[in-house]
């Protein structure tokens, strides 16, 4: 893939002495392109104006965040509209499979360095993030926004989905509709999208070596970033986070709801914007989520 020219000036008129050894190229981002330099330095281009306003907001929140927690998070080094550089930080996507062939030993170090930062993250005080004037998380929904995507997945899914497709997105929806899944919570900073290749793995040390990409981060629920962990490595798993994070049974089935909600989101998404690629972003998430009111036996 050619990476644009304009990109390559740009990168070259903040580090004029830099050599392009190897150049690695990823546009698949929704807001972002990265252009990553000998493995040493991450270039960031947001791809339309309201990317540069995420970048803004990022910077914001990564000042807080790396005060207050201990794994690795992107420093920017430099930061303009619509263009930010940090350093790169090394390691792989910590998938489910890569989780579940380690030793157990090494997986629970791996679960609870995951559940401290979140521990961590969802306790930055309130009176921190107000000073920053951090905003509310794009991904906060109300209940109006539930039921609103509710009747969509109706109207717009339902024609491509099997009865017992829709059988289940009925019953997913049926505590929200009810009013028996309580949707209040008190706002924390949240990440809202730490997925699994937001989480970037050791193979050597065999623990988290940091995690990247915090442009949906601000003011939410955190039973969002659960709900996100639900999908990455399943429900046997994110219990194993309940010793280092202790609200996780108050909060397990919003987020339960929550992920439930995630590919229905997705794949309206990808019908909208006549996206296959969309539409398949969930393919390989865990399927290993209890139906809401359930206990881990």
């Amino acid at each position: 893939m050619i990476i644009p020219s304009f990109y390559l000036e740009k990168i070259r008129a903040i580090y004029p002495k830099i050599s392009f050894d190897r150049l690695d190229f990823n546009r698949d981002g929704l807001v972002n392109d990265v252009v990553i330099i000998n493995r040493d330095i991450v270039c960031r281009f947001a791809k339309e104006d309201w990317g540069k306003e995420l970048l803004i907001r990022e910077a914001k929140v990564l000042e807080i965040v790396k005060r207050y927690v201990d794994l690795p998070v992107p420093h920017f080094e430099h930061l303009e509209e619509g263009f930010v550089t940090y350093r790169y930080i090394h390691g792989e996507p910590l998938s489910r499979n890569t989780l579940l062939k380690i030793s157990t030993t090494a997986q629970e170090r791996i679960i609870s360095q995951l559940a401290i930062f979140f521990q961590q993250l969802h306790s930055i005080p309130v009176e921190v993030l107000a000073k920053a004037n951090i905003s509310a998380s794009d991904t906060v929904r109300s209940r109006y926004d539930w039921l609103a995507l509710y009747e969509q997945v109706k109207t717009t899914l339902f024609p491509h989905l099997w009865r017992h497709q829709q059988t289940w997105v009925d019953e997913l929806f049926v505590p929200v509709v009810s009013g028996q899944l309580d949707l209040g919570y008190t706002p924390v900073l949240i990440d809202g999208d730490k997925a699994v290749y937001h989480i970037l793995f050791n193979p050597v040390s065999e623990s988290i070596s940091g995690l990247i990409d915090f442009g949906t981060a601000g003011l939410g629920d955190p039973a969002c970033d659960l709900a996100v962990q639900l999908g990455n490595y399943g429900e046997s798993i994110v219990w194993r986070m309940e010793t280092d994070y202790p609200l996780l049974p108050s909060i397990i089935d919003r987020a339960r709801f929550w992920a439930g909600t995630l590919e229905l989101q997705w794949a309206i998404a990808g019908i909208k914007y006549n996206d296959r690629s969309l539409s398949l972003a969930h393919i390989g998430l865990a399927r290993d989520i209890k139906p809401l009111g359930m206990r881990l036996s």
